[in-house]
Parts: structure tokens; sequence; C-alpha cells
């Protein structure tokens, strides 16, 4: 497990916790929480239109406090151009 203590603020990594790809120390206005954001094993289609559609399924736009996952998740995994449209595992498909 990740010592809080040590972890330099607002600065994501890759989680300690089994199903999450990151994690980060959250800190703002005086307080810190260790916060473990995206799932694991469903791929990796972060295309422009899966960006889009994240983006406006989750509010990205409002999402403000760097005590959240949804802020982390926005900022982080799908923020910027581009990315893999790698397709996800077999196992885990639904329909579409």
């Amino acid at each position: 497990m990740a010592d809080k203590s040590k972890m330099p603020c607002n600065k994501p990594r890759p989680s300690d916790r089994a199903g999450k790809k990151k994690m980060v120390k959250g800190c703002e206005s005086g307080k810190e929480k260790l916060i473990h954001f995206g799932a694991k094993g469903y791929g990796h289609n972060y295309s422009a239109a899966a960006r889009k559609s994240f983006k406006a399924r989750h509010k990205c736009d409002t999402a403000k406090s760097k005590l959240t996952a949804r802020y982390w998740s926005c900022k982080n995994l799908w923020a910027g151009s581009g990315g893999s449209t790698k397709s996800s595992p077999k196992n885990k498909r639904g329909k579409y």
C-alpha cells in the first residue's frame, strides 16, 4: 500500500489497488485524499469519439475539485487528443 505522507501532491502514478489504473494524492485547500481512478480490464479505447462520449457522460467541464476521481479521470486519462483505439478484450466486450 502506498504511503500517502511520502507521495507528492497532485501527481498521478500507477495504482496499487486491484482493478484500478492510477492513483493520486489529491491536495486542495489544506485537505489531502488518496484517490484511485480508472477501471482496468476494459481495453484502451481512448479514441476521439470515445473521449467525447466520456467527457459528456461524466460532465468533465464541471469537474473542479481535485479531491474527486471524476476530476482526475477527466484531467489525466481522458484529456488531450488521440490515444489508442485498441479494442476491448474479447471476454469483456458488450453489445454496442
